[in-house]
């Protein structure tokens, strides 16, 4: 996929551009479909949400049974996003799906919930979040470059934090700029279930966080972390393991 810049200015029809990067599809009706559900995504109040329920699941690649959408939502390549039942998406939330290649970038299970303000961002990635999982206000889950991020069932992510997989780019050459060295390829990201993060949390492609694991607001977590840990700090460190007993 072209960088977001060079598809938007360079050559071609401003509508066949708006297709490629916002629609994610040729069709004329595919088109006509995505600029209707547009229009309604601003109506407010319970109208809207009716609105909303009755005609934004036919945009979607799937969608489950009760998917409750708030206001003001951005989709991007909607057909390659793919949603499980009673599902909430919270207002101004943005789930970018782009891929040339990709038919699922991303996949929510049943009954996660997205609070406002909340970014899933793909570029040549995805993004799986498991089933009972919450994600909190302003929080950003980001997978680029073929380097996935997926989280498991019943976490809980805390607000503003930033979980990304293939975020870093090479540096070891001075004479060609950082953004044109290209992507660190790195295993992505992993939460397994019931995983914890605090808010203000950064986690950073490679890491693996163990099932129970728990990172305590404002943690960068740069290594993996085992099941049932505690980890702290910048760069996050393991500072205890979880027990029965408290």
């Amino acid at each position: 996929m072209k960088k977001t810049h060079d598809a938007v200015s360079g050559s071609g029809s401003p509508l066949k551009k708006y297709q490629d990067v916002i629609v994610g599809r040729p069709s004329p009706a595919a088109l006509l479909y995505f600029e209707w559900c547009a229009w309604l995504a601003p109506v407010p109040g319970a109208l809207g949400m009716v609105l909303r329920k009755v005609f934004w699941p036919r945009l979607f690649g799937s969608c489950g049974r009760g998917v409750t959408f708030g206001a003001n939502i951005v989709v991007r390549h909607p057909s390659r996003i793919h949603l499980g039942d009673r599902i909430v998406i919270s207002e101004q939330c943005i789930l970018d799906g782009r891929s040339s290649v990709k038919e699922r970038t991303i996949e929510l299970d049943d009954d996660v919930i997205l609070s406002t303000n909340v970014m899933l961002s793909c570029k040549e990635g995805t993004i799986r979040i498991g089933r009972r999982t919450g994600v909190n206000a302003q929080t950003i889950i980001q997978s680029t470059n073929n380097c996935p991020v997926v989280i498991g069932d019943d976490c809980v992510i805390g607000q503003r934090c930033f979980i990304i997989g293939g975020g870093s780019y090479h540096t070891e050459r001075l004479d060609v700029p950082i953004r044109e060295q290209g992507i660190k390829p790195d295993s992505g990201v992993v939460l397994a279930d019931d995983v914890w993060l605090g808010g203000n949390v950064t986690v950073l492609g490679g890491v693996a966080m163990g099932q129970g694991s728990v990172a305590g607001a404002g943690a960068v977590v740069t290594r993996s972390v085992p099941p049932s840990a505690v980890c702290m700090g910048v760069p996050a460190r393991v500072v205890k393991k979880r027990s029965d007993n408290g």
